[in-house]
């Protein structure tokens, strides 16, 4: 665990007050910089130390075979990894004629700070050579969001007390050292050296280094260009070899003078296009960046993020620290997706080498609802990546037997990557986690256009693919067999809930957006006939249930499965780690929300009785084994009325990576687990659901929260949630043309422009005690993480 003192609390940003360098790694993920089309870890200036330096292109990977022992037909043969690509965030820094090395000389103090509102990463350092010289070092970084191919560093420095010789080198390097990132030494051969070099160019103002990868093919350019500030006469240096390139600047400084350096940087990639083009597109990007200048892509910075936070903020009184994780999570989902532009959302974003630099299930599930209702934009170019794999999709499922599009369990690029059958491609649910994104998306923001390009197709073909999956049995009812469901311990089970009623959700929405868009349904060759049988199939569904327990099944038959030994297993978690797949498979052990995920989006499919006996049931058999089940386990714990448990849950999937609750913050940040924190909080304290295609909400607050306030984007409007202990205001802007209808707790209310409605929250009464979690598994607690614990 990351130690608190190290980061304080802060409700705008997150500082690092001391550099400790057993924590490097994970201070890399946390202090990461993207836009989602470039990323670059939180690595020093310098480059060294590091714990895993980072810097990465979305999409941009390198391809290996997948090995297997015993392979067989349909087993996917290849591999995708994402690469670190050329750095150029490298500034090293030589005071007389000693490096600037943190592990050396005295470090008199240091300290870094990422201002979420800014979107700047702030270094200051305080140090004195081995021979004796001080300087200050104030350095600035940012990747635009505004100019989606830059990165830029402002890098000032002065002596403290007597004349120095400051010589700074500006580089670029490919190819740079990595630690071991896999035993396995396939993979590490990939990651050792994956580039090679092309070209590299220069003139007066930029230097531009193009490598290509030896087996995807792929083609990048990096490039740097400068702004020199200096008192008097400097001397500077330019060398570019094949896998590097160096400015050096040196100059003389007196005590209080400073030598600034702005360096520019830029990036492109394609599979497509020529050398040239991609030189002159990187080219392009320096002087576009050149023109606007430092301050002016700080004012672009800070303007762009001063639009998300007027949606997308979540404001919590009553738990400083909840309210800093959350900001922080928030701010981290938005640099993953804000200028993908029709490339996937990875699961760690571009923090860090984390399962490779694959996009899951989660993406649609938890990362998009999030950008749906504040960044709509993103999440329409996340889906619209999904449909530019239309016809991969399609490949994987012919190859598979089944009609329609099987779209991949892990991917970059759009082929599936998993070499885990059962929890790869069995694991079809992905795909009606891309319906349901869609269903939400075209609900949310009534984009008639999105559905006619890209949604309709989308659903025809994962309506295809179950409608091909799914069989009747002699009794008319429809089931699908072999799959497995959320939960990654129960492998290849017949009617997962979850899978089932999500499936049967995607044919009908496939359905009713075909009969909305008749013509491009035709285009598409979808019969009358083919809706009629989505339709029945949909409505016949199976929904598994034990009458004698009074709770429905994960799956068919998990109830009757044997107990798993919680107090045996107590010391042992991950079970993965630990226990046989065999084992786990055929107990009643959840890894991670699967049931429960279920009755957040299908919630309309249960009674609150139902739920609340579902949750009691799972509640003592899910471990949490998986960074994805907190957040859904709040949504849920807080609809049944165990608010504070709903709060201990929330206050877990938020703080998972800024108190490294998983210890493996080292590889990236959890994407999924940081939006899940505002589904805890919205759709959790919120309650919100939008069920039907109309937002509704049913808020209440646990124990030590006073008041929480956020927004979401609804067709066009934002409606803003005003949650207090004991009532709830909703409002819209004060410009809006028309009113917004809901439902608060049952009732339907229309709030108009200046006219607020207030509502009083009704107070939940569980049916049930608070549910007991398997040993050692319990959920921190958010109340003694504030020094308040409500009496029991």
């Amino acid at each position: 665990m990351i130690l608190q003192r190290s980061y304080p609390v802060e409700p705008w940003s997150v500082s690092e007050t001391t550099l400790d360098l057993s924590l490097l790694a994970q201070s890399e993920s946390l202090f990461a910089l993207s836009n989602g089309h470039i990323g670059l870890r939180g690595n020093l200036d310098e480059g060294e130390p590091y714990g895993i330096p980072g810097t990465y292109l979305n999409g941009f990977y390198e391809k290996r075979p997948l090995p297997y022992a015993e392979a067989a037909y349909g087993f996917p043969e290849t591999d995708q990894t994402l690469i670190n690509v050329t750095d150029g965030k490298l500034i090293r820094l030589l005071v007389d004629d000693a490096p600037l090395d943190v592990r050396y000389g005295d470090l008199h103090d240091h300290h870094r700070r990422l201002d979420l509102r800014t979107g700047l990463l702030e270094r200051t350092v305080d140090w004195t050579s081995t021979a004796q010289t001080r300087v200050r070092i104030h350095s600035r970084r940012l990747v635009s969001f505004s100019q989606r191919a830059i990165a830029a560093v402002e890098y000032v420095v002065e002596p403290v007390e007597r004349a120095a010789r400051i010589t700074l080198q500006s580089e670029l390097v490919a190819n740079e050292q990595q630690p071991r990132l896999s035993r396995d030494p396939r993979v590490a051969a990939v990651l050792e050296h994956p580039l090679e070099a092309v070209t590299h160019d220069r003139d007066d103002f930029s230097i531009v280094l193009l490598h290509r990868t030896r087996a995807s093919k792929l083609l990048m350019g990096a490039g740097m260009g400068h702004i020199v500030e200096a008192p008097g006469r400097t001397e500077t240096e330019v060398v570019v070899s094949q896998d590097w390139a160096r400015l050096t600047i040196a100059c003389t400084l007196q005590p209080g003078e400073q030598l600034r350096v702005v360096k520019l940087i830029g990036y492109g990639w394609s599979s497509l296009r020529s050398e040239t083009a991609v030189r002159d597109q990187v080219a392009g990007a320096l002087s576009g960046a050149r023109l606007t200048g430092w301050d002016g892509l700080v004012r672009e910075q800070r303007a762009y993020l001063d639009e998300f936070w007027d949606t997308a903020d979540v404001a919590v009184d009553g738990n400083p620290e909840l309210q800093q994780a959350v900001r922080f999570g928030l701010f981290h989902v938005l640099q993953s997706g804000a200028r993908t532009e029709r490339r996937a959302i990875p699961s760690k974003g571009l923090t860090g080498p984390g399962y490779d630099g694959h996009t899951f299930w989660d993406t649609e599930m938890f990362v998009l609802p999030l950008l749906t209702y504040t960044y709509p934009k993103a999440a329409a170019d996340a889906l619209r990546w999904r449909h530019s794999t239309l016809d991969r999709a399609r490949r994987r499922a012919t190859e598979l037997h089944l009609a329609g599009a099987a779209f991949p369990w892990r991917t970059i690029r759009g082929d599936e990557c998993s070499g885990y059958w059962p929890a790869g491609t069995a694991a079809f649910h992905v795909n009606a986690g891309i319906a349901a994104a869609v269903v939400r998306y075209a609900s949310a923001t009534g984009d008639t256009g999105f559905e006619q390009e890209v949604g309709l197709e989308l659903l025809v073909e994962i309506a295809r693919l179950f409608a091909s999956l799914g069989h009747y049995d002699r009794n008319g009812g429809w089931h699908i067999d072999g799959v497995t469901g959320p939960d990654e311990y129960s492998a290849i089970a017949d009617d997962n809930l979850y899978t089932n009623l999500m499936a049967s959700r995607a044919l009908v929405a496939a359905a009713e957006m075909s009969q909305r868009h008749p013509a491009i349904a035709s285009g598409l060759d979808v019969t009358p006939e083919e809706v009629s049988d989505w339709r029945k199939a949909a409505a016949a569904v199976s929904v598994p249930y034990d009458d004698v327990l009074g709770v429905h099944q994960q799956s068919e038959g998990f109830t009757r499965h044997a107990e798993w030994d919680f107090v045996a297993s107590r010391d042992t978690y991950p079970l993965l780690l630990h226990a046989p797949y065999f084992d786990l498979y055929r107990k009643q052990v959840v890894k991670q929300a699967d049931l429960m995920l279920a009755m957040h989006w299908c919630g309309d499919h249960f009674t609150a009785e139902q739920k609340a006996h579902n949750v009691d049931y799972y509640e003592r058999r899910t471990v949490r084994d998986s960074s994805l089940s907190a957040c859904t386990q709040a949504v849920l714990a807080a609809e049944v009325g165990h608010l504070d448990l709903a709060y201990d849950y929330a206050y877990e999937a938020a703080l998972i990576d800024l108190h490294d609750l998983q210890k493996n913050t080292r590889d990236g940040l959890h994407m999924a687990s940081l939006a899940g924190a505002w589904l805890a909080l919205v759709a959790g304290f919120g309650g919100f659901r939008d069920h039907g295609g109309m937002p509704s909400f049913d808020p209440a607050l646990p124990e030590g929260l006073t008041r929480m306030r956020f927004s979401i984007r609804w067709q066009n409007l934002r409606l803003t949630v005003d949650v207090h202990p004991d009532e709830v205001t909703y409002a819209i802007d004060a410009n809006a043309r028309s009113g917004l209808l809901l439902r608060h707790a049952g009732e339907e209310i229309t709030v108009t422009a200046g006219a607020p409605i207030t509502r009083p929250l009704r107070k939940p009464t569980p049916l049930l005690q608070r549910p007991m979690q398997p040993l050692g598994r319990a959920p921190i607690s958010a109340h003694r993480a504030t020094g308040s614990v409500p009496e029991e």
